[in-house]
Order: structure tokens, then sequence, then C-alpha cells
């Protein structure tokens, strides 16, 4: 690959970096304030200059090539490399100081993010970084916090989401619980087993029934809208609960069920206001989290 021939023109890497980022030439068009076609000539452009495909359409989406896949490490540093230059030049009339509320789950706030905090702190010791940390969707249109961490997209034409990655969660029980009650050994034993939910039980219902798994509500007698709660029961040997795989594995005495079973996936994404962008303390804390999500 002719790396070299990448410093000439920063504009089409950065359309690379947002269409990779965003999975669509339209989404990531909008994450620049580009319109499509502007967008598309740009990556193409990067492509017939390399003489590589970066991308192929499946579906209404793109997907990274192989090349893609090699070329991103790169464009990201080259990307973060270019948000501190722009950074130290704002620097001259914006402080990166104050304070930010960010907003993400309970587990979520607890499992993820104190180790991006230890980078923001290095990165910018004057800022003032609350966690808000609840299973509500916190308004950011109405500036209850400056970045929300969803597993949900927003649609909303004044807010910007990137998606910075996909999580996987599956069931889980502690080992006093198996030696208690047996281990399931297929999806149907879990109707024979104590469950515990946090959260809408229905919307939880909903979507174990397309992985082929029929519960119901005489399944769920503990539960918690808090998920450190419901965490901590499944812990404590009352009972089986779906969870984040990279939450479990910091848990010790927790063994996941069914492990020929597919994953439940869910989608992570970072959202803030349009007009917070124009913010240097918002775009470093957006971008700092955006990256060390994205690797984690």
């Amino acid at each position: 690959m002719n790396w070299e021939s990448l410093r000439f023109d920063w504009t089409q890497l950065r359309a690379f970096l947002a269409t990779a980022e965003e999975g669509s030439l339209s989404a990531a068009a909008k994450a620049l304030g580009l319109t499509q076609p502007t967008l598309g000539r740009q990556v193409s452009a990067l492509e017939e200059r390399l003489g590589l495909a970066l991308f192929e359409r499946v579906g209404r989406g793109l997907m990274l090539t192989p090349s893609g896949r090699e070329l991103l490490p790169h464009a990201r540093a080259m990307g973060e490399a270019a948000a501190r230059l722009t950074l130290a030049a704002a620097g001259q009339a914006q402080a990166i100081e104050g304070k930010i509320r960010i907003t993400a789950s309970d587990v979520f706030s607890v499992y993820h993010l104190p180790p991006v905090l230890e980078r923001l702190r290095e990165a910018a010791p004057r800022l003032e970084i609350e966690v808000v940390a609840t299973n509500d969707l916190r308004d950011i249109l109405r500036r209850e916090a400056d970045i929300a961490i969803r597993h949900v997209r927003s649609t909303e034409p004044d807010l910007i989401a990137r998606k910075v990655g996909d999580g996987t969660a599956h069931f889980y029980a502690s080992r006093t619980y198996v030696a208690r009650m047996g281990r399931p050994q297929s999806r149907a034993d879990l109707s024979h087993h104590d469950l515990i939910h946090f959260g809408d039980t229905d919307r939880l219902l909903e979507r174990l029934r397309p992985l082929g798994i029929e519960l119901g509500p005489e399944n769920f007698r503990l539960g918690s809208e808090n998920g450190l709660v419901a965490w901590e029961m499944a812990r404590r040997g009352l009972g089986i609960l779906i969870m984040a795989d990279d939450v479990a594995v910091q848990t010790p005495g927790m063994e996941r069920l069914l492990p020929e079973m597919e994953a439940v996936r869910f989608p992570v994404w970072l959202v803030t206001h349009r007009d917070l962008q124009s913010s240097a303390r918002i775009r470093l804390v957006f971008d700092i989290l955006a990256d060390a999500l994205g690797r984690g």
C-alpha cells in the first residue's frame, strides 16, 4: 500500500475515516456536514489514488475490505493527530476546562468508564467530569448531559451519533447457583431455572424469542431497574442473568452458560448535540471516548 500518498489530502482520508466509523455514506456525510455525493467523490478519489477498493456494499451499508481494515488504524492515528492540532490552536482562545457531564448505564459507568477517565485526566487535568450513571436515556437536546453512551441510535437531526463498537452478552450464573440448581444443557432448560431481570422484562423476552428461548414472567421472580443490583443478585447465586461478556470476565465466580449459544449483540453509540461540537472540551472528550471504547 502506498502510504506516502496519504499525506497529500487529509480531506479524503477524513472522508474514509467517517465512512468506516458510520457504516454508510449518508451517515458519514451527515457527521461531517457534507453532501453525500461530495463525500462519495472524496472516498472514490482516495481509492483511485491508492489503487485499492476500501469498501464493499452490504445491503444498504458499507463494509471495509481487507485493504480498508489495514488502512483504518493509520487513518485513526492521523485523525487523532489532526484533533490534537486543532485543539492546540483552539487553546489560544478556548481553554480545555470546565464541567462535562457524561451519561451511561450504571453497569457501563462502573466497568468501562474509569480507565477512560484516567486518559481524560491526563489529557485535560483542568476538566471537571461528572458521570451520570443511569439506565434512563438522558435528554441531550435539553442539555441534561453533554455526551451520552447509548445502546440505541439517536435519530434526532440535531444530534451527532457515532457507533464505536458492538458488545456481546451471554447467560451467566455463579458457581454456587450452578452447584445448587444444576447447569442448563439447552435453551429449553432455561425455563426450569430462576432468572434475574433488569430493565423492561417484556422487552427482554421479545429479544430472546428470536434466539429460540421461550421464557415467561414466572421465570423472572427477582430483578431490579439497577443493573449493578441485578448483577449482585446473580453473583450471590440467586439466579441467572444476561450480562455483557467483558463485564462477566471481570467478576470472579461467574460462569458462562450455554457456551454454544450465539451471543446477544448490542451496539455502543456516542451521542452529543451538534452545537456542542464547537466546544473544544466536548470534542476532546468525545474523541477520547470514541477511541477508547472503539478499542475495547
